[in-house]
């Protein structure tokens, strides 16, 4: 197995194992975008693990580089205005779709949630359509 992929597989696991004893403690959902929304003013009374959630989301890809991990590269036929449209574009989905990808995809389908089938069989159908017009339509090879 290659390197990449075992620190893919173990990142899945952490995220999966997060998810479980988030709720398991705190009965809460593991959902990015909750928990980003609990930090910023106004701060939500449980502040705390919000905090430390999400530095420990953005200090531990940067502990494994500096560890000597392999840097996954990037590249994208797409330019950078784009991407930060996009990024834009997919804060306001979240706003509106009461939640983001890891909310609904790994702790609303774990819990079997309706809404949260719904909007991840969404955002899966609004990727494959997009992948598509960019690569085909719009950036075509």
């Amino acid at each position: 197995m290659t390197a990449i992929l075992l620190l893919s597989v173990l990142g899945g696991a952490l995220i999966g194992l997060s998810a479980v004893l988030l709720m398991a403690f705190h009965g809460r959902i593991v959902g990015i975008s909750g928990i980003l929304a609990g930090v910023l003013p106004p701060v939500s009374a449980d502040w705390g693990w919000r905090a430390a959630f999400l530095v420990g989301a953005i200090a531990a890809p940067a502990l494994l580089l500096m560890l000597g991990g392999p840097a996954v590269g990037f590249e994208s036929p797409v330019p950078t205005s784009w991407i930060v449209i996009g990024g834009l574009l997919v804060g306001i989905g979240t706003y509106l779709g009461s939640g983001c990808t890891s909310g609904h995809g790994v702790c609303g389908i774990a819990r079997l949630s309706p809404r949260s089938l719904l909007a991840t069989a969404t955002f899966m159908a609004a990727a494959v359509l997009t992948v598509y017009v960019i690569r085909h339509l719009v950036f075509p090879s």
